[in-house]
């Protein structure tokens, strides 16, 4: 009997879960500038539709570091043209700006504004990130400005972006916390 009852649970499970998993994601856009610090996240993807637009976890500038600890940005939305929002690892700290779409368009390569590491300082890592869309427009989200944005990560073989993945740091008490490190796209076709 003991046996039986998880044997019957991931039955009901597995049936119920039919028709929920990701569509296969044929390449990982990267980029090279990402933070060294946390844990990479679950992989989260849009059901069958790409990503049309995000919107960012933001935690405002709370001032030198001997009166606040800052961390900037503490999450990604990705918002499907399903209607569906994902989203990876989050961060503790810090409000959802307004979501930034473009109706008609999917998203095709981002890049992340980064703070570098600063020898007892202040460390934030991630401050900003920014998409290009299809039809060639980019759109800055509305993070911080500390760092510098590196480079574009290359665009999809083919498709857009359908998921994403973020790295992020656990809060590390009376230590300096960074939240959000890096993120990495998936793109389907």
């Amino acid at each position: 009997m003991q046996l039986l009852i998880p044997a019957i649970l991931y039955l009901l499970g597995s049936c119920c879960l039919w028709g929920t998993q990701a569509w296969q994601y044929k390449s990982v856009l990267m980029v090279p500038n990402g933070g060294p610090w946390g844990l990479w996240g679950h992989k989260q993807f849009c059901p069958r539709s790409y990503a049309k637009g995000f919107q960012l976890k933001v935690q405002p500038f709370q001032g030198f570091w001997l009166f606040g600890d800052d961390t900037a940005l503490n999450g990604v939305r990705l918002h499907c043209m399903d209607g569906t929002v994902i989203e990876s690892s989050l961060g503790w700290w810090g409000n959802w700006t307004e979501a930034q779409l473009c109706s008609s368009n999917k998203l095709v390569s981002f890049s992340l504004r980064v703070e570098r590491w600063w020898y007892l300082g202040d460390n934030t890592a991630v401050n900003n990130v920014r998409f290009a869309y299809s039809n060639r427009t980019n759109l800055e989200g509305w993070g911080l400005s500390g760092g510098h944005f590196g480079p574009w990560s290359s665009n999809g073989t083919s498709g857009a972006i359908c998921g994403l993945q973020t790295k992020m740091e656990e809060p590390q008490g009376m230590w300096d916390d960074t939240a959000l490190n890096d993120m990495r796209v998936f793109c389907c076709e």
